[in-house]
């Protein structure tokens, strides 16, 4: 996965001309690549690897802040206000700069008009992910347990308007219930409250908890997907258990303040 995603990040570099950026001086001190979410998740996964790939070949320290808050929204309104020089970086995704105008009517920033994309760095299909003991071990027994059971559900996510967010709540329309969501600073402290039992659930893209569900410590019940993933590939698709409606692959990418001079 982390060479997938690197390989995409030099790609994308080269079509924005930043592999050029060392005839024109840039950059002479360090950057910031903001993360709006806490460390551990995909988001920050996702983050670091452009930080470590920029640093590489750029020449320069490329560091990660972690700016959490509001479903991103906190991290990406202190980018979008950032001077447009090339040193204040977003790493950004569906939540932050497509949808978060729909959940934060005082955003205090523009996607569209404040942002300018410097290209799609991963996307990644959710995945249902339930603690150990949950009574379910299947799409159709979770969908049977939590209508009967919608009252004592918690569901984990990474804010309002983050893709975890956005994941369940096209789950929880699906299935018609409305379960107790609870806001984190990020998916990984989402995932270590489901290890501990305090969240039944989440909706994280694949990579966030890859390794957990891989080493057995929670359950993985669908991939909201048409084709099951290759880094899961016993784990079947919602398509597949009869839930064609839980599709969702966020984007990631990387994003600078409008105004910022491109390389090339």
């Amino acid at each position: 996965m982390s060479r997938q995603l690197a390989a995409a990040v030099v790609a994308m570099m080269a079509v924005a001309g930043i592999g050029d950026a060392r005839a024109q001086d840039y950059p002479t001190r360090t950057a910031t690549v903001i993360v709006p979410f806490a460390a551990g998740g995909p988001a920050d996964i996702t983050g670091r690897i452009v930080a470590d790939i920029f640093s590489r070949y750029l020449g320069q320290k490329f560091v990660v802040e972690n700016v959490v808050g509001a479903g991103g929204t906190t991290g990406a309104l202190r980018a979008a206000k950032a001077a447009a020089d090339g040193y204040t970086i977003l790493s950004g995704h569906l939540g932050t700069n497509a949808l978060a105008p729909a959940f934060y009517p005082s955003l205090g920033y523009d996607p569209q008009k404040d942002f300018e994309p410097v290209g799609l760095t991963a996307e990644y299909p959710e995945l249902l992910v339930v603690r150990k003991d949950f009574p379910a071990n299947n799409l159709r027994e979770f969908i049977a347990y939590a209508k009967a059971n919608p009252d004592k559900l918690n569901v984990g996510h990474a804010g309002l308007g983050s893709v975890s967010y956005i994941g369940c709540l096209l789950l929880h329309a699906a299935i018609g219930i409305k379960p107790t969501m609870i806001p984190f600073t990020g998916t990984a402290p989402v995932l270590n409250a489901m290890l501990g039992g305090q969240v039944d659930y989440e909706c994280d893209p694949v990579l966030g908890t890859l390794s957990q569900v891989q080493a057995g410590n929670v359950k993985a019940l669908a991939v909201a997907a048409r084709k099951r993933s290759p880094l899961l590939p016993d784990v079947p698709t919602s398509h597949e258990q009869g839930l064609p409606e839980f599709d969702i692959a966020p984007f990631y990418g990387v994003f600078v303040p409008s105004g910022t001079p491109h390389g090339g």
